[in-house]
């Protein structure tokens, strides 16, 4: 996991962790991870992007928009997550603190 600053970019937060990308089949993402260089760092590892296009890139790129859709789950997670109020407002200082209270909030949510 990585805790970045608000203000990244998604793809350079990508960037930081994709040697530590686990073997996956397709990696779904939004239009913020649309980079040529991230799909072809995906692609040489075997993962197939499912990354829909920004409206102004030039040639638009095909993705299965029948797999893109399962991609709700996973902002779903993120929603319940942040109905927590500490992580919603980011009440900790420290990175690791919050971190922490992040995967206390997904543990409680997966359990019930």
């Amino acid at each position: 996991m990585l805790l970045s600053e608000g203000q990244m970019s998604d793809y350079k937060g990508a960037a930081l962790m994709i040697d530590a990308f686990p073997k996956a089949r397709a990696l779904l993402g939004d239009k913020g991870y649309d980079a040529d260089w991230f799909r072809q760092a995906l692609t040489e590892r075997g993962i197939t992007p499912c990354i829909p296009p920004k409206a102004n890139r030039k040639i638009q790129i095909d993705y299965d928009k029948g797999l893109y859709k399962q991609r709700h789950k996973i902002e779903n997670m993120f929603g319940r997550i942040k109905d927590w109020r500490r992580i919603h407002t980011r009440y900790d200082r420290c990175a690791h603190t919050f971190m922490s209270a992040i995967c206390i909030a997904a543990t409680v949510i997966f359990w019930l």
